[in-house]
């Protein structure tokens, strides 16, 4: 995918962001979107989360969600001596 712009932003204090108003008008951008944030030793990219594909969207589900079918005796026991 080419580059379609390069701007410049301020991280706060609670480590946000503002995604300028241009780049968010790029399709899968829209208020009330999830995004992606994916983390690469030296520079993150922002994607929709319909562009990530369904392999990696495990990777990218929150932790209280993934302990809904982890988080219990079963799981707990099967993993103890590994």
């Amino acid at each position: 995918m080419p580059l379609v712009e390069i701007k410049s932003t301020t991280i706060t204090e609670k480590g946000q962001i503002v995604i300028p108003r241009h780049i968010r008008n790029i399709e899968g951008f829209k208020a009330g979107s999830k995004i992606a944030v994916l983390a690469f030793e030296n520079y993150i990219e922002l994607r929709p989360i319909k562009q990530i594909s369904e392999k990696i969207q495990t990777a990218i589900a929150t932790e209280k969600v993934l302990a809904k079918d982890w988080n219990s005796k079963e799981e707990d026991k099967a993993w103890k001596n590994l």
